[in-house]
Parts: structure tokens; sequence; C-alpha cells
């Protein structure tokens, strides 16, 4: 008989624990990237929504752990709220809403832009799946607009959704600025649980 959600959110707690990341959802990215090999090249890479960091640290350990040199990676991470640090990471309280913010970003690249922008951002939840499902998508969007000026062309952005019944709305909407759209459920994520889109400038990953 298979685990149930209760049980498999326990694993990846527990784990998260054992293996020191800041929370169970670091693994979506890992296990986004096992299927999407969405590191390989990166060396400068944006978090937004980033506290409590957990996405952050994937990124630090990923790209870090697998360069050459360590200082020519690069990773900001953008949340309104301050965090506590890690190796390598980039600090910028900001809105993800104002130009500034993108500004900063860019500065903190010297010029350059990303290889790789994600976003495991979500509104505190209602309870109530249509409105949900609406602030996620504003969230997204939110977070897209940003992701135009900071993502070079071929780069990949991730970024989670709520899949309801608008959701091919928002595909379309995604569809104009990215070649390839694709979605997928990270197997850490809670059957609750929205998804992931995963594109890229020629391709974005959403995960649900």
């Amino acid at each position: 008989m298979g685990r149930s959600s209760k049980d498999k959110r326990d694993v990846y707690y527990r784990l998260a624990k054992e293996e020191g990341w800041r929370a169970r959802s670091a693994f979506k990215l890992l296990q986004i990237n096992e299927e999407f090999d969405i590191f390989t090249g990166v060396t400068k890479a944006v978090d937004l929504c980033a506290a409590p960091g957990s996405w952050s640290q994937v990124l630090s350990r990923k790209l870090r752990g697998n360069a050459q040199n360590p200082d020519n990676v690069k990773i900001v991470a953008v949340d309104l709220q301050a965090m506590a640090p890690l190796p390598g990471v980039i600090q910028l309280q900001g809105d993800i809403t104002e130009i500034t913010t993108a500004q900063k970003i860019i500065g903190h690249f010297e010029g350059e832009k990303a290889d790789l922008v994600v976003c495991d951002g979500a509104p505190d939840v209602t309870g109530l799946h249509d409105i949900d499902e609406y602030i996620q998508a504003e969230l997204l969007l939110s977070a897209l607009n940003i992701t135009t000026h900071v993502l070079k062309t071929g780069g990949t952005y991730i970024a989670k959704i709520f899949r309801g019944k608008d959701v091919t709305l928002l595909y379309a909407q995604l569809k104009l600025f990215f070649e390839h759209v694709t979605v997928a459920k990270p197997r850490s994520s809670r059957n609750s649980s929205i998804g992931t889109v995963y594109p890229r400038w020629s391709r974005f990953h959403c995960f649900v």
C-alpha cells in the first residue's frame, strides 16, 4: 500500500532535518533539477520570494559545489523579509513589483542577466480555492514581470502555480514570453499542492 500524503510529508520533513535543509521545499527544487537538469551551466541565479531560504540553499550548495571556482557563481535572493545568511548568496530585501528591485539584481550581476530565476512563493491560503488560485496567479505574474527584466534569453524560470479552472489562461499568458512551458509535480509536493511551472525564455517550467 502506498504512503499517505501525511506520511510523505513526514518523510521529507525528516529528510530535510537530517540533511540540513531549511525546509522540506528544498526537495522540490532538487527533484525538478533531477528531471530537467536546470542547473547545468548556471552561474547567475535569482530566487524570488526566497525566505526562509531553502531554494537559495539548494542553489548555493549545487551551483557553488559543482563550480570550478565557486566565486564565479552569483546568487541573489529577494524577499521582503530578511533571512539567515547563506554561503555565496546576496540577500536583497525588496519588493518584486518594483522596477528598482530588478535594477539592483542586475547591478549585483555587474550588468549581466540571470541564467536561472526561481520562485517558490505562495500567499497565505484562505481555504477558498478560487481566491487562493487568483492570488497565486497574481503573485506568479508579478514574479514573471520582474523575470522579464532580469532573465537572459535562453534562460529558465521556475515558478509555483495553482492548477485550477483558469489555468489555461495562465498558460496562454506564459506562452507569450516562453517558447516552452512545462508543468511538473515533484514527488515531494503535497497532493493538495499546486504545481510548478517550468518555462525558459525558450523554456518555462512550473511545478504543481
